[in-house]
This record gives C-alpha cells, sequence and structure tokens, in this order.
C-alpha cells in the first residue's frame, strides 16, 4: 500500500484523491480508505498573450503658431558661477532640438533692472554654444533673484525686446536659479504672475532649472534655496522641472522645446511584444493605421517609433496603447 501510495504521489495533481470503501467481514464491518484516480481541474497558468501588461503613453499635441519666442531667464548671482558650463550646454542641447526654423532665443538676467535695458539680438537657427555663451556674458548681470519681475520687465518694458518678439508666436519661458524666486517690483505672489504669463501670448509655457528639496535633491541641504515658486510655474503650465544639481540638463531641455514643437513622430517608452496590436486613439477614438489609401500613422520596429502620417491637430490629445513585457 504505501508503494502505491508514493508513486501515485508522483502524478499529477489533477488525477489523486480518496474516497472511502466498507469492507463487510462475517463478525464486523470496518470502513477502509482507497486511493483511487479522479480528474480534478487545477488552475493552470496561461501564458497567453492577454496577460502581458498594457502601457498606455499619451501627449497633447501642441498649438501650431507662428513659431517660438524662447527666453533663458537666469540667476545673476555668484553662487552660479558654478552651473555655467550646464547653462550653456543646456542652452545648446535646446538649439538642437528645435525645429530647423521659426524660433527666437534671448538669454537674460532674472535682475529685472538688467533685463529692461539689455538690447541683444536673439539667437536664431544656425547659431551655435558659442554665440549662446556670447549672449550669456553680456546679458546675465546683476544680483536680484527675481525671474517672474525680470520677464514681465524685459517683455513688456524693454524696448528692443519689442523689435523681435511676436504676439502670435508662442512663449516658453526657462528659468534658472539656485534659489527661491523673489520678485517684488512688478509682483507679489507667484499666482500674479501666473495670471499675466495665462494672457499674454495664446500659447505659453514654462520650464524651471532648480534646486530640488534637500530631501531628493543632489547637492540643495538647505530648504529655503528650494525654487518651489518656480516649480510651481512650470506645474502650472503641465511643463518640465529639472533638478539644476544634475551633470546633465539635455533630455529636461529637450523635453521642454517639445512642447512647443508639434509631434510628427512619438518615441514608445518601452518595446511591444506584437507590433501588429499597437493602438493609438485620437481624442478618445481609435485611429486606424489607414483608410483606403489615406495612411494615418506606422510603426518602425529599429526605432521603436510611431509615425504619424496625418499630423494631429492642435490640443489634441494622442494616446498610444501596447502590450510590453
Amino acid at each position: 500500500m504505501m508503494g502505491i501510495l508514493f508513486i501515485l504521489s508522483c502524478l499529477s495533481d489533477n488525477l489523486l484523491t480518496h474516497e472511502v470503501e466498507k469492507v463487510v467481514y462475517e463478525d464486523r464491518e470496518v470502513e477502509v480508505i482507497v486511493e483511487v484516480e479522479k480528474e480534478v481541474e487545477v488552475p493552470v497558468e496561461d501564458t497567453a498573450e492577454e496577460l502581458y501588461d498594457i502601457w498606455v503613453e499619451h501627449f497633447i499635441q501642441p498649438t501650431s503658431t507662428n513659431g517660438v519666442d524662447i527666453l533663458w531667464v537666469i540667476d545673476p548671482s555668484g553662487s552660479m558661477i558654478d552651473d555655467k558650463p550646464q547653462i550653456i550646454d543646456g542652452i545648446s542641447d535646446m538649439m538642437n532640438a528645435l525645429p530647423l526654423y521659426n524660433w527666437r532665443l534671448a538669454i537674460i538676467s532674472s535682475d529685472y533692472r538688467t533685463a529692461e535695458g539689455t538690447a541683444e539680438f536673439p539667437l536664431i537657427p544656425g547659431d551655435t554654444a558659442a554665440d549662446a555663451e556670447a549672449m550669456y556674458e553680456v546679458t546675465v548681470t546683476g544680483y536680484y533673484e527675481a525671474g517672474f519681475d525680470a520677464v514681465f520687465g524685459y517683455v513688456m518694458n524693454n524696448p528692443y525686446a519689442h523689435t523681435w518678439m511676436r504676439n502670435d508666436a508662442a512663449l516658453l519661458i526657462v528659468f534658472v536659479s539656485d534659489e527661491e524666486e523673489q520678485s517684488k517690483e512688478y509682483f507679489n505672489s507667484t499666482n500674479q504672475f501666473l495670471n499675466w504669463a495665462s494672457n499674454v501670448r495664446n500659447s505659453v509655457f514654462i520650464a524651471s532649472i532648480v534646486n530640488f528639496h534637500p530631501d531628493v535633491s543632489l547637492c540643495n541641504y538647505v530648504q529655503i534655496n528650494t525654487g518651489d515658486e518656480y516649480m510651481a510655474a512650470a506645474n502650472h503650465f503641465s511643463g518640465q522641472i529639472i533638478d539644476i544639481c544634475s551633470d546633465d540638463w539635455s533630455s529636461g531641455v529637450a523635453d521642454a522645446s517639445n512642447q512647443v514643437t508639434p509631434h510628427e513622430y512619438w518615441d514608445l517608452a518601452k518595446t511591444p511584444i506584437n507590433e501588429d496590436a499597437i493602438h493609438v486613439f485620437y481624442n478618445g477614438v481609435e485611429w486606424p493605421q489607414a483608410i483606403g489609401t489615406d495612411f494615418y500613422w506606422n510603426y518602425n520596429v529599429s526605432e521603436n517609433r510611431v509615425y504619424f502620417d496625418k499630423i494631429p491637430e492642435g490640443n489634441s490629445l494622442v494616446e498610444i496603447a501596447y502590450q510590453y513585457q
């Protein structure tokens, strides 16, 4: 009996069970447990495709405008000297990430007094990091750390700014500071600045390269230097926030430039397990790859990128869903 039980115990669990059988002798009745085979369903792990995780990426297509005007607003205080290489590299990265036409970029000081008197021709497509560094040396002077006041002062009160800034262009503002925002001349609160900025152009974007809170910062050990107000401004406009302590700002700066550039393609964050099971949704409705001879989008395997043959319209919500392992 023990040998039989051992053999049965080696069989699949979906075959082993037992029943009770009565054996009658001449003078008594005895219950004996007898092992029998009986099919029992046991859940088996399903490795089918539907069990893979689903990943959904999305973006709001920037509104097509008459180009983009960009202001890099940089803290001129002495503590920023060590950040100069990253500043120049960051500006160069943004210039490389922008379209090949129709953008203009000026570097101004967060000291509004300097910003209101700056009269430097903006950087344009074809300019280099050396051109950006030359502008930085001339315009980023003073010592006030009042980025909100500086933007207002430059846009509204600087006569030279009126010669190149365009009311029908998008406006991208990039704040760079290792201390908190301290405006007092034109704005008494962050909300006042946000209300003004929201109305100065039809399309406004803000990115902030600042000190993170000491709990998560790579180099900031003093809470008072955390750029909370600059981060609030970036969050209000769904913009990029970059740790000024990081050695490489390129990804965040490129993302900031992408905010004002209509997407003709989208790089996927993960690799789909089935390229034929990628779904693109346009304002909540699935977008087919093609209707007749009209092509809408296609997926490039080697680049892991979705190309839009039909460019989504401005302010539309585009979602890309796929399974990944």
